[in-house]
């Protein structure tokens, strides 16, 4: 997919990777971008600088995503990119309480959920349309010190196949984003300790955004701004055991997040 003249939502797209999404897919010369955020005052501080429109959207809840949807097709008629970009991470394993958990759930999983319940009719009545999808490499790998977030993030791409395997004869496109650590305000509020190697090997939002344009132009489904991912689920799926081993010493000298990116 090429993003000039399309009409494009990104969720989160107040702050972080979803900024730098909007900002690059209007760079792009998108027709529209509409900057969905559960903080409306900030995405309309980023809509403002292209034009775009901005909705406050909590992607949490399916009403929101449906009115997000309908606002957008009845302004300009099609939606051809939505991307699920927000996410959030708690910390904690099998205590963690029960809110962090459904909080984890309802962003991490059913907001992808609620947004293609919400767009894909339209995108298969016209036989063409794009997923994109935040995931993450814990989706891919896991999050030492986030039960949750490694929960839901699995959960995520395992949605993002199905869609991908059940509509891809249909004209649908879907990309799953799984970068490690990236330079966001999520980031910075982590609390490191030993779990600062996510930060030396973190890239910066716009250099996301770049993977991604250069992804939905060659409508990959893994989009890796860190191309080792790549090298570490393959050792996970020919050598799990082994792999198991590896991050349980890696956990053993590292301090689990406190937030997770």
């Amino acid at each position: 997919m090429r993003l000039a003249n399309k009409v494009v939502v990104v969720t989160g797209g107040a702050n972080g990777i979803g900024r730098a999404l909007c900002r690059r897919f209007a760079a792009e010369g998108a027709k529209a971008v509409v900057v969905a955020d559960l903080q409306a005052s900030m995405a309309e501080q980023v809509a403002k600088e292209f034009g775009g429109i901005a909705v406050q959207t909590d992607v949490a809840q399916e009403a929101d995503v449906v009115r997000l949807v309908e606002r957008v097709t009845q302004k300009y008629g099609v939606i051809d990119l939505f991307c699920s970009n927000a996410g959030v991470g708690v910390s904690g394993g099998v205590n963690a309480p029960d809110g962090d958990w459904e909080r984890s759930w309802q962003v991490n999983v059913m907001a992808h959920v609620y947004a293609a319940r919400a767009v894909l009719p339209g995108m298969l009545a016209r036989g063409e349309g794009y997923l994109l999808q935040t995931v993450s490499a814990a989706g891919l790998l896991t999050q030492l010190g986030s039960a949750p977030y490694s929960v839901t993030k699995h959960a995520a791409l395992a949605f993002a196949e199905w869609l991908a395997i059940t509509h891809g004869d249909q004209g649908i496109k879907v990309s799953a984003l799984c970068p490690m650590g990236v330079r966001t305000d999520m980031l910075k509020r982590a609390e490191f300790g030993g779990g600062a190697f996510l930060l030396e090997s973190a890239v910066e939002p716009e250099q996301v955004a770049e993977d991604i344009v250069k992804g939905l132009d060659e409508e990959t489904f893994l989009i890796l701004p860190h191309p080792e991912v790549a090298e570490f689920f393959a050792r996970k799926a020919t050598e799990y055991d082994r792999w198991l081993r590896g991050m349980r010493r890696l956990q053993a000298n590292t301090q689990p997040l406190k937030t997770v990116v």
